[in-house]
């Protein structure tokens, strides 16, 4: 039996999770009570322009300038005067799918809202439409000077088969090394490393959470225009954590995830020129009426070393842990 055949009962498990782990109202999940952070220098301002200010002392930038969804740009480490984005920003929301289907060419150009929450963070929402049969909410927060969450909330307006944001993340030229934290492969590697995406592997390269989620992948869902892709398929994640480094001197940008949230990681070779990083979240069914969450952290750092980036991750699954435990949800 083909490794592609189905989804096994493991995999229906962690889609149950998403949906599970969400609370029963959209304004609920949206409220400053359930946004951790808070004022100074880890919140956002406002700008005259529709968008948002932010000035950590380590990290600079915008979010949403002149009011366009791209997520960070202009965005510099002031350590090191590095800049950080590319042409079409940090945690930008691209392609949509459900199974063999794509909902428009990308979230970035759907009308949206958005406000600044009394805690410094910011809200973004994309409400249901004619086309789109769910409102999707982002929540983009500091978590520390050099950290920043975003949360991604779907509230369902109908049965979504497979549904999946794919979160961009587009660096600047400065930033061509791109790794994912993957699982042993006898023909690529031995045992869990950072393993660069080299040309050698292919141009588009696919990192699954396991095999199980490839009936996903390839139902039809990427061959849809604009840009259609054909993925080579990598070995599977480790853990749903991508990195980008360039020079000694530029810091690193760390891409991570809880497992439950994050079911592909893919990438580009290692400096092939639109050093982007994407994030395939969600890849469950979400039932009419219900929310469903996905988490991810972005950590710009100076060099560390690989132990210190797992490190960072364990403190990012304590980081969530304890927020549940706040917010009183299971």
């Amino acid at each position: 039996m083909s490794v592609y055949s189905g989804t096994n009962r493991i995999t229906q498990i962690l889609c149950i999770a998403i949906v599970a782990c969400a609370v029963t109202t959209l304004a609920g999940l949206t409220s400053a009570e359930n946004v951790t952070g808070g004022p100074g220098k880890l919140a956002f301002t406002e700008n005259e322009d529709g968008g948002y200010e932010f000035d950590t002392g380590i990290l600079r930038g915008g979010l949403r300038r002149a009011g366009k969804g791209l997520g960070l740009t202009s965005a510099v480490h002031l350590p090191t005067g590095t800049t950080l984005n590319g042409a079409y920003g940090i945690l930008s929301y691209y392609r949509v799918f459900t199974t063999n289907k794509r909902y428009g060419t990308a979230a970035w150009s759907w009308p949206d809202t958005s406000k600044l929450l009394p805690n410094g963070a910011v809200q973004v929402t994309w409400p249901e439409a004619d086309d789109r049969p769910f409102e999707m909410v982002a929540l983009y927060r500091f978590h520390d000077d050099s950290t920043l969450d975003v949360e991604t909330i779907v509230k369902a307006g109908e049965d979504l088969s497979k549904f999946e944001v794919f979160l961009a993340s587009y660096f600047h030229e400065s930033f061509p090394l791109t790794k994912v934290f993957v699982t042993p492969d006898p023909k690529i590697v031995g045992k869990r490393t950072f393993l660069t995406a080299k040309k050698s592997f292919g141009n588009w390269q696919m990192f699954p959470r396991d095999y199980d989620v490839m009936p996903i992948i390839r139902d039809g869902r990427w061959q849809k225009q604009p840009n259609p892709v054909d993925w080579k398929i990598m070995p599977p994640m480790a853990k749903p954590i991508a990195l980008r480094r360039g020079s000694k001197e530029a810091p690193t940008a760390i891409l991570m995830a809880p497992s439950d949230d994050c079911f592909a990681i893919s990438t580009p070779y290692e400096g092939e020129g639109h050093y982007s990083t994407y994030f395939s979240l969600f890849g469950c069914d979400i039932k009419a009426g219900q929310t469903a969450r996905a988490r991810l952290r972005l950590v710009v750092i100076e060099v560390v070393s690989n132990r210190e980036i797992l490190n960072l991750y364990e403190k990012y699954m304590k980081d969530l842990s304890e927020l549940t435990v706040q917010s009183g949800n299971p």
